[in-house]
């Protein structure tokens, strides 16, 4: 099984991974915009739902794989690298729009919310190559069951990305106020998110597997 020093990274890992926007939050934080709380937890929790299916397809494929093909891991872990490095350049580019913008949107009742919560994790490529490129990273098929582990990785990340999201969830307006007087602070944000996922890719591009 995993160490907590092992754990305590990968939870840092999430932390700075779900704080750089994607369509989950998006979609969380617009309908708590246009719709409140309420609506934006229930989407919330469809999204949750559709990390737990991602996390047992991707379990599943991972076991089979890192068994079967004994380059999978420089595979997955150059895949890895590169996705992080797309992030970071996703957050450093011209013209990123923040989640926080409010939008007008149809309300939805909260069966449709949670449904639509879940297909926009389903449907999103993003969540799919994180646990198939970087779950590798922090797996050691020496010390017994890949699948243990990545569950465990699994229910770490979604934990944090439940909690922060929920946060985010509950203080978008104040959120959305703030950002619309402070300019410069949503600029710094983007910067200090790009070059922490910067300086993961390269660290990722440079181990190599226990």
């Amino acid at each position: 099984m995993l160490t907590l020093p092992e754990i305590a990274l990968f939870a840092l890992t999430a932390l700075v991974l779900v704080l750089t926007p994607g369509p989950n939050m998006v979609y969380c934080v617009s309908r708590a915009l246009s719709q409140g709380r309420a609506a934006g937890l229930l989407s919330l929790a469809g999204v949750l739902l559709g990390f737990v299916a991602h996390l047992l397809a991707a379990t599943l494929g991972l076991t089979a794989l890192l068994a079967a093909v004994p380059f999978a891991f420089d595979t997955l872990r150059v895949a890895g690298a590169a996705y992080l490095a797309w992030l970071a350049w996703d957050a450093l580019r011209p013209g990123g729009r923040s989640p926080f913008v409010p939008r007008a949107l149809p309300e939805h009742p909260p069966g449709k919310l949670f449904r639509m919560g879940l297909l926009t994790n389903l449907l999103n490529p993003k969540v799919a190559i994180f646990y198939l490129s970087f779950f590798p990273q922090f797996l050691h098929p020496e010390r017994g069951s890949v699948a243990a582990q990545a569950l465990q990785l699994g229910a770490v990340q979604i934990l944090v990305s439940g909690t922060v999201n929920a946060m985010l969830v509950l203080g978008a307006a104040r959120i959305a106020a703030f950002l619309a007087r402070s300019r410069g602070w949503l600029a710094a944000q983007r910067f200090l998110m790009g070059t922490v996922l910067g300086a993961l890719a390269v660290r990722m591009a440079l181990m190599e597997q226990k």
